[in-house]
């Protein structure tokens, strides 16, 4: 739960720079929201939040 949270949290601010200093339209951000709902839905959803936790865990693992 807090690696999801945490993963639209940084993509909420992502998308939010996006709008604001990158060009990116509002309507390109809300279809890449609907996009994003779709997908959780969908049959692939599984493997994509297994991949992102994977994702999460092996940054995590990193030593500085």
């Amino acid at each position: 739960m807090a690696v999801s949270v945490s993963a639209v949290v940084l993509l909420a601010i992502v998308t939010f720079l996006l709008i604001r200093k990158g060009g990116l339209k509002a309507g390109h951000a809300v279809v890449c929201t609907l996009f994003g709902f779709y997908l959780a839905s969908s049959s692939i959803a599984p493997t994509v939040s297994q991949t992102m936790t994977s994702l999460a865990n092996m940054i995590s693992g990193f030593k500085i």
